[in-house]
């Protein structure tokens, strides 16, 4: 007699993911439905889909999700959510999306305080165009557009988009996390759960930054990338809670 040990969350479906060999979007995605799951909201939700390697998310999820202009999902959010504030409405964006061509958008979002929660990928690079610098490609990293690795007096230093956010008044819940290791993966998705029980208590704008891994474009082995992202990516953009809504008053 077998026992089921392990069951996919219901909150994805059987489509098989589009990403490449190593890449940890699938993970986030798990986490993201386990959370709706477990909050009882799968039936209430709504995402949003930004451009670029999340783009397809729409395929996945067992919820509704509508497709946003590239760097407009927080916009889109703001509309469906402020139609349907009965609704659990979530961006699910990349760092070119979202820290990139979206900046606007994303800052807006959090100053307005709109109650929707985003879950920002941050694999420090394009991923879906090929591998070009982002805001967030570390200092000597390299990419098709600098191809001897970024430079602080070219580009400046990597856009550190969850301290940026924890300065604004409306941001109430701001946390960065990973998932390059079971322990990581485990308190990320506390970290989205308690994101969207900020929404659900209606406190505010929440974001979690997850650091993730981009084999393919980083040229590394999946599991080298693994481990750079806890080499190099950590250091510059250390994991921890930056605001929690039961603090911001």
């Amino acid at each position: 007699m077998s026992t089921i040990v392990y069951k996919k969350t219901k909150a994805l479906n059987d489509t098989q993911f589009h990403y490449c060999p190593g890449c940890t979007h699938g993970i986030i995605h798990k986490l993201i439905g386990e959370s709706l799951v477990e909050l009882g909201v799968l039936g209430e939700a709504i995402g949003v889909a930004s451009v670029g390697c999340s783009a397809l998310c729409y395929k996945y999820f067992n919820c509704d999700v509508q497709q946003a202009a590239h760097g407009r999902a927080p916009a889109v959010a703001t509309g469906i959510k402020r139609v349907r504030p009965e609704n659990v409405v979530f961006t699910l964006q990349g760092d070119g999306d979202l820290a990139s061509i979206g900046a606007a958008e994303i800052v807006h979002a959090a100053h307005r305080g709109e109650k929707i929660t985003t879950i920002f990928v941050n694999n420090a690079i394009y991923g879906m165009t090929g591998g070009q610098m982002a805001p967030t490609t570390l200092i000597g990293q390299k990419a098709t557009t600098a191809p001897e690795g970024r430079t602080e007096e070219h580009s400046g230093k990597p856009l550190k988009i969850a301290e940026m956010l924890a300065t604004i008044d409306g941001a109430k819940y701001v946390e960065r996390v990973s998932v390059h290791n079971p322990a990581a993966v485990r308190k990320a998705k506390k970290a989205i759960k308690r994101a969207f029980q900020c929404q659900l208590e209606g406190k505010g704008f929440a974001i979690v930054e997850v650091l993730s891994t981009c084999p393919t474009n980083w040229g590394m082995t999946p599991v080298n990338a693994l481990g750079w992202v806890e080499s190099d990516m950590i250091p510059y953009y250390p994991l921890g809670n930056l605001r929690d809504f039961e603090e911001a008053k």
